[in-house]
């Protein structure tokens, strides 16, 4: 079969070495190269001061690459580094396609705590390809700096955001704790109503008047018992008038102290409807109140978690490995490609000759003869080789 199709495999095999060749002209050596940051770790537990910066790091990092590879992020890196200094007419849809297969970044998940997965990442490789080593380089380096850039603009951006809106927050509150204050002032001075501390005051007022009526009454009680004994003396006259002398003052003291008295209790006085609308009040002001600490408590903690982002304290895209500088291309050499694709060449003219042969398979048996024409050959004659009788008769 071989001696037969010759001419056909040699003619397939010289032409897909040709078509190798010319293929391997035509392909560029690429050059990879990679960055590989790592996650750190805040320096100060969370547990102590609690980030504003919300969500898994591996939905961040998500986040960060899609702005990294948006197409005006990767025109600025093509203009700032010089990508297509040797295609100026090439359109801008063309370089933004070209940089998105170029560069590629992959995330390594963290080592998991127990069966859940929290989204933590702990790498990111961040690999470029392109046709020369040092625009290799140089590319996974940029978007390396751009990343880590860009995580901590977004953190600080993020925290900065909380304490701007829990400053927001407690200044509203407290503008609404004043109108209240305001409000329940206005609401007791048109109804006569004492202040709280006022109350407090004429409460305790009224208590020591309450305690001075006591004792003048203890008194007059006393001398009330003197004059009902009859006076058997001089001397017990006498002391039955300075007893009449005394509950008199003790009268004109007592009309002295319940005047007042009567007084203090109408100011602190109020209607049921009065004193439900002050509790309502009241409610409604230690709610806010209460409100306005917690906004305050998390404008502390907003605030100190903003710093510790602004002094690169908290969690941390760092180098772990730089980009090196790729010293062989990782694609196929020309060499390489021109020897695989004559070996192919080559294995395809074996594959066609074989197909043309079962095709128009040669008749070597009878059987097949008959198969052919329908006839069965009456003799079968051997073919006899001229070259191979003479050999046989010298060997003689």
């Amino acid at each position: 079969m071989v001696r037969r199709r010759l001419a056909i495999i040699l003619s397939v095999a010289i032409l897909g070495t040709i078509l190798s060749v010319l293929f391997a002209l035509t392909q560029q050596h690429l050059y990879l190269s990679t960055e590989v940051l790592q996650l750190r770790s805040p320096k100060i537990a969370t547990s102590l001061t609690p980030s504003t910066v919300e969500g898994s790091s591996a939905r961040r990092l998500q986040f960060i690459e899609q702005q990294v590879m948006s197409r005006g992020a990767l025109l600025d890196a093509a203009e700032r580094l010089n990508l297509f200094t040797d295609l100026p007419n090439l359109e801008d849809g063309k370089k933004v396609e070209l940089l998105r297969r170029s560069v590629e970044l992959h995330g390594v998940a963290a080592a998991r705590e127990g069966f859940s997965d929290d989204g933590t990442v702990s790498l990111l490789r961040i690999t470029a390809t392109w046709d020369s080593p040092e625009a290799a380089q140089n590319l996974a380096r940029d978007f390396s700096r751009r990343t880590q850039e860009l995580s901590i603009d977004s953190r600080l951006e993020q925290s900065l955001e909380a304490v701007r809106y829990f400053e927001l927050r407690e200044a509203n509150l407290a503008a609404e704790v004043d109108a209240l204050e305001t409000e329940i002032a206005e609401y007791r001075a048109s109804n006569d109503i004492p202040a709280p501390g006022s109350v407090a005051a004429a409460q305790r007022e009224i208590e020591r008047l309450n305690q001075s009526l006591l004792s003048l009454d203890r008194e007059m009680i006393t001398l009330q018992a003197r004059l009902a004994r009859t006076p058997q003396t001089r001397v017990e006259r006498r002391e039955q008038d300075e007893a009449r002398e005394a509950i008199a003052r003790l009268t004109e003291e007592r009309k002295l102290i319940t005047a007042p008295l009567a007084e203090l209790q109408s100011s602190i006085a109020a209607s049921p409807e009065i004193e439900l609308q002050l509790s309502r009040y009241e409610l409604q002001l230690s709610q806010l109140r209460d409100q306005l600490q917690a906004a305050r408590t998390k404008h502390k903690e907003a605030a100190i978690a903003h710093d510790l982002e602004a002094e690169k304290q908290s969690e941390r895209l760092t180098v772990l490995e730089p980009a090196p500088l790729p010293e062989y291309p990782y694609t196929s050499s020309r060499k390489k490609l021109v020897i695989l694709g004559s070996l192919g060449s080559l294995l395809a003219g074996l594959f066609l000759a074989f197909l043309l042969d079962l095709r128009r398979p040669v008749i070597r048996t009878a059987a097949q003869m008959e198969h052919a024409i329908g006839l069965r050959p009456v003799v079968t004659i051997p073919e006899i080789d001229p070259r191979a009788r003479r050999r046989k008769k010298k060997q003689r």
